[in-house]
């Protein structure tokens, strides 16, 4: 039976395949991707289920119900990641899925739907751009628009699902029919210090924060530093650098989450006034009203700065997903699951800031998560990402005592 040691051991595995040696980097239809799927699928048949790839190169597999052709229960998790990853974010949730239906099959259990556990190939979005690309083609939300999208060396989306040996006129397979689904439950570090701070191991999360990214761009007029006074200057990394306070400040009076995490100036002279700024934003609020207002008042910043510094700003969405709420029936589940393992009567209810793979089955299916504490402060997507074993041993539990809960209820 799979426990929580072999389920590290496995996540360390996983962290080997890598397109970089200084950090785990493992980016949607790449051959680091081909290989986790085919590792994946490996422990998904040891777990007794079938497997497959699907149409839109996610990893999946089945334990049929006590009838063939039941409808399915979808677990499951990302195995893509953002650069420097840390080892544990989307993996663990997946290792959890197979180990759950390890245990199941092991214990003979009779279950009234199927069970489908995913490993998803993109959550992250770091190759092209837009997130849950994987998650979006199984709720079959697909958008062709996506088909020229572009990484960093010019090879577009369609070019690639080429490449992995994907046929993109089939994407539409991918995805469930909304009545062969019976819901979807994920497994995942929380990506924050809460549980850290009430020294807690598992939480039942509430939500999931509704996101926008944007591609920004802050045009002026490059000239020589030293020739161009300063009330001639029109420098766009100057007022660029005014958005960037202004994003920080509209979003904490709002409660919201914003981040410029890229920025990149043109032309790049140590001795030239920047005439071209490119940089992004990441926004996300519980709802979707806030979110939207702040994004409004940042455009609004914006204009003020160009209209003073004669400059010109513009903006292109790469990525929307809505807030989404737990299906109070699955978050029940989850929280029995949680009480039934630790004996909490009561456990804690989390908000999550940080996007998943849930927001896009959200449009497919009813859907719930459980958060697992993540060491040291709660930092996720870096390195030194961490659970322990106990905590681990101690969501394994969690997680399958919620499926058995759910069978209980959908049996009667």
């Amino acid at each position: 039976m799979i426990d929580a040691k072999t389920i590290l051991n496995r996540c360390d595995a996983l962290a080997n395949q890598s397109s970089t040696r200084t950090g785990i980097e493992r980016v949607y239809l790449s051959p680091e991707h081909a290989a986790v799927n085919l590792q994946a699928g490996h422990w998904m048949q040891e777990a007794g289920m079938t497997t497959w790839m699907d149409a839109a190169g996610n990893q999946r597999g089945r334990l049929e119900g006590a009838t063939p052709g039941l409808p399915t229960l979808l677990l499951g998790s990302h195995l893509d990641t953002v650069p420097n990853a840390g080892r544990f974010d989307g993996i663990l949730g997946v290792m959890l899925a197979i180990a759950v239906v390890d245990r199941l099959r092991e214990s003979d259990a009779t279950l009234p739907f199927a069970i489908d556990v995913l490993a998803f190939g993109d959550e992250e979005g770091t190759r092209f751009g837009t997130a849950l690309l994987g998650s979006r083609a199984v709720a079959g939300t697909w958008d062709d628009q996506w088909w020229t999208l572009a990484d960093k060396s010019g090879t577009t989306l369609r070019e690639a699902f080429v490449e992995f040996g994907l046929d993109p006129a089939k994407v539409g397979d991918a995805a469930y029919r909304s009545d062969d689904v019976v819901g979807y439950l994920e497994a995942h570090i929380e990506q924050g210090p809460y549980l850290e701070e009430a020294d807690l191991p598992l939480a039942v999360v509430s939500s999931i924060a509704g996101a926008r990214r944007f591609a920004l761009t802050m045009t002026g007029e490059a000239g020589h530093a030293g020739g161009v006074p300063f009330h001639r200057r029109h420098d766009a990394l100057a007022g660029a650098s005014e958005v960037v306070l202004a994003v920080e400040q509209l979003a904490r009076e709002a409660g919201a989450i914003a981040t410029v995490g890229r920025l990149q100036a043109f032309p790049g002279g140590v001795n030239v006034i920047p005439g071209r700024v490119e940089f992004s934003l990441d926004l996300r609020a519980e709802t979707d009203d806030v979110r939207d207002a702040v994004w409004a008042q940042i455009q609004d910043v914006a204009a003020e700065i160009c209209t003073r510094r004669g400059l010109a700003f513009a903006d292109e969405q790469t990525h929307g997903a809505p807030a989404v709420v737990a299906a109070p029936h699955l978050r029940d589940v989850i929280r029995a699951g949680i009480t039934a393992t630790t004996g909490e009567p009561d456990p804690m209810v989390l908000f999550s800031k940080a996007g998943h793979d849930a927001m896009a089955v959200a449009d497919l299916t009813d859907w719930a998560m459980l958060f697992i504490r993540n060491g040291r402060g709660g930092i996720s997507h870096h390195p030194d990402e961490t659970v322990t074993e106990a905590d681990v041993a101690v969501a394994l539990d969690a997680f399958e005592a919620a499926v058995r809960a759910y069978a209980a209820t959908y049996a009667a």
